[in-house]
């Protein structure tokens, strides 16, 4: 079941990407100790054809705990140490021992059938179960001489159910006889309240010390206080001597038939290992899975191809522990193409860099570890023979070797291994050093990685490399997006533009004297201010425009939902207007027939000539029929239907417009009666009706009277004034 692979990626990598911490978040689901171990032991594949079928049972696995056929339990006791017997000649297992082989024999037996029952729904799980050869003939020996409750049977032996059948018989003798003694001795007095106890697992007298010599038998014990002394009474000695030796015989059967089970077991040793690594694949299997569902993990698209697309990535350990806190967790978006195979990521500290690179090293580690990723399923991801890092302060104590030191001899380890196959991870890129040497030798080094067709992450500071990336067809420059205005990190990388370090910005942000930052611009190369400052300006635009593409965006949305509604609103109206217009036309023609028939009545009342009425009427009903078309039933019935619903409509709006003069009507009534209208007369405060103002009528004229506020006169209608 093991399978062997060689690591490409050593243990200095995993570190640097806090793999290990990944697999100790993954080992706190595992239900064994073995299974734990494990987890925390598994090194990344490096061929997808070895991975592939283990994500897959991995993805499998996840779904069983949302699905009605839950994968039974897998959970068993080790027996490693069992195991290790039974390579010994002429050992002997215990009774325990054969529990434990029993449990895992028939905890596997379980799985395999489950597993082979549902495989349309675990067909590589089912596969990779086939891979175990079991047999039932286990099982089936230590069922035959081991109970449920960890005893050996009577029937095991016809010698054990022999001796047991006559321990029986002795027993039964011992307790009959003692019974008989305690009666005896009781009725004299002999024995104290308690009566009897238990010595050595043998039943006793409790005797009276004054009274000791009257009881026949032998001493086996006294009291603290010396007031009681322990007899086993005569009586029972001679069937106690043959018990001992029947327990002993009894003892040396069961070990005659440990042994032999053991003998039946030894040459499937080797087949019971088979099923404890099965077991313990299972755990890692469903460690893998649980931890999956604790991340959104996901299986991505796996391509053949150079290629790593990640959509929605975010860094597990970061995504699990603000899910503890309830923060928010930024995704992103990284792509690493052929013709973009190269990124340099560019911009001041604390905007998430690292953590970018590190969510692309971890989880190509973790894919290539049989483990799901956090990222969005339509993610596609390759594999690489190699995954190098340089991450983080590697000054190294025990070497004496500098910062700058230890990442020299970290290039020359890349130099010799990165080739196409390989991914390379660069934190801080050419840090350690002058930064115009440091500058030079990190872009040599760049030059001589991209010549290599190596794919790989880089941050860094120096504008040298940000020349390089744009200058290079295959290598492209990146950006953790700022808010311009707070230099607040927005957490998201931006493809396509260098990032500025905002260094000055920073520094004035955070209280420095303008003097002395413009003092310091003056000392270094105006050139290079001057293309920070068009990198800070550049990301300023971009910012600006990223927000009012999103703002357009939404206002577009809008304007395509109402113009929906628009349309929808539109076209109920057309049909009722419609309905409505085929109602006014029948009902005109109802209207100009009645008028014709009116016409007819009013001869017929001048003349009373009933054969002219009737051939005038016969005569406007056949032209009337003319006029008819002939309808089938369906569609007569549907036109009628249809004529009911407008009719229906109309007088709904009807009694709805009707309804609402009566509430009008009651409303009006229910209002208080207008104030009496008072006669105005010069001299009187008044203001106007809804006004504020109160002034005096200084002269009436007809209707209208001049009113002074004081500072001013005005003419005002009396219909308009209030007495105060």
């Amino acid at each position: 079941m093991e399978i062997k692979r060689k690591a490409r990626i050593d243990s200095k990598t995993l570190e640097d990407l806090e793999f290990p911490a990944v697999l100790r978040q993954v080992a706190e689901f595992c239900v064994t100790e073995p299974g734990r171990e494990k987890v925390l032991a598994i090194i990344p594949f490096q061929d997808f054809d070895e991975i592939e079928p283990e994500l897959k049972r991995v993805k499998e696995f996840t779904a069983s705990f949302d699905g009605e056929n839950r994968i039974p339990n897998h959970g068993f006791d080790p027996i490693f140490r069992e195991l290790r017997l039974l390579e010994i000649e002429n050992s002997s297992l215990e009774i325990s021992g054969f529990r434990k082989i029993l449990s895992i024999s028939e905890t596997t037996r379980i799985l395999l059938k489950f597993f082979k029952k549902f495989e349309e729904f675990y067909i590589h799980l089912n596969s990779f179960s086939e891979e175990v050869n079991y047999t039932s003939i286990i099982s089936e020996e230590i069922n035959k001489r081991v109970d449920k409750y960890g005893e050996i049977k009577d029937e095991a032996s016809t010698e054990l159910g022999a001796i047991r059948r006559r321990l029986n018989v002795v027993k039964g003798k011992i307790n009959s006889s003692f019974t008989k003694a305690l009666s005896q001795y009781a009725q004299s007095d002999y024995l104290d309240e308690i009566r009897e106890s238990v010595v050595e697992n043998r039943r006793v007298l409790a005797v009276k010390a004054m009274h000791r010599k009257k009881v026949k038998g032998a001493v086996l014990g006294s009291s603290k206080t010396g007031s009681i002394v322990y007899i086993e009474p005569q009586e029972t000695l001679e069937y106690a001597n043959e018990l001992s030796n029947l327990l002993y015989e009894e003892d040396e059967e069961i070990k005659r038939i440990l042994k032999a089970m053991t003998e039946f077991v030894r040459p499937h040793a080797s087949l019971l290992a088979s099923y404890q690594e099965y077991l313990i694949a299972m755990d890692v299997l469903y460690a893998k899975a649980k931890y999956a569902m604790k991340i959104n993990g996901v299986l991505p698209i796996i391509v053949s191809e150079k290629k790593i697309s990640l959509i929605k990535a975010y860094h597990p350990l970061l995504l699990v522990s603000n899910n503890k806190r309830k923060e928010k967790t930024f995704p992103q978006r990284i792509e690493l193409v052929p013709e973009k195979r190269i990124i340099v990521i560019s911009g001041p500290n604390a905007g998430g860099k690292s953590i970018t690179l590190k969510t692309v090293g971890l989880l190509q580690v973790m894919l290539q570890s049989g483990l799901l990723i956090s990222a969005d399923a339509q993610s596609e991801m390759c594999f690489f023979k190699r995954v190098l890092t340089d991450i983080g302060d590697n000054q190294s104590i025990e070497n004496h070797l500098s910062t700058y030191s230890y990442r020299l001899k970290k290039m020359n380890q890349f130099l010799k291994k990165c080739d196409k196959k390989t991914l390379f991870l660069i934190d801080e890129f050419g840090t350690g050093s002058d930064p115009e040497l440091g500058g030079a030798l990190a872009e040599t080094f760049l030059e001589v990685f991209y010549e290599r067709e190596a794919f790989g992450i880089i941050t860094t500071h120096y504008t040298n490399l940000k020349l390089l990336a744009n200058e290079l067809p295959h290598a492209i420059n990146a950006n953790m997006q700022f808010d311009n205005k707070s230099l607040e990190p927005l957490y998201q990388l931006h493809l396509g533009e260098a990032g500025s370090s905002y260094t000055f910005e920073v520094a004035q942000k955070n209280g420095i004297p303008y003097s002395l930052i413009n003092k310091a611009k003056k000392k270094i190369e105006r050139g290079k201010v001057r293309f920070d400052k068009t990198i800070a300006n550049l990301q300023k635009e971009r910012s600006n425009l990223r927000k009012t593409s999103e703002s357009l965006k939404t206002e577009e949305q809008k304007a395509r939902i109402e113009s929906k509604q628009l349309e929808e609103v539109n076209a109920r109206v057309q049909e009722k207007l419609e309905s409505y217009q085929e109602l006014f036309d029948a009902n005109q023609k109802l209207i100009s027939l009645g008028k014709k028939v009116d016409v007819l009545s009013e001869k017929y009342f001048n003349n009373k000539q009933k054969k002219q009425l009737i051939d005038e009427l016969m005569k406007l009903v056949m032209i009337e029929n003319s006029k008819r078309k002939k309808l089938a039933p369906k569609v007569k019935k549907a036109v009628k239907a249809k004529e009911k619903k407008v009719i229906q409509e109309v007088e709904k709006k009807v009694e709805v417009i009707r309804e609402r003069k009566k509430e009008e009507k009651e409303k009006a009534k229910k209002l208080p009666p207008p104030k009496p209208k008072v006669t105005l007369k010069i001299g009187d405060r008044v203001r106007m009706i809804d006004g504020r103002a109160i002034g005096t009528i200084d002269t009436i004229e007809k209707n209208k009277a001049i009113v002074n506020y004081g500072m001013f006169t005005t003419n005002v209608s009396l219909e308009e004034l209030e007495k105060v």
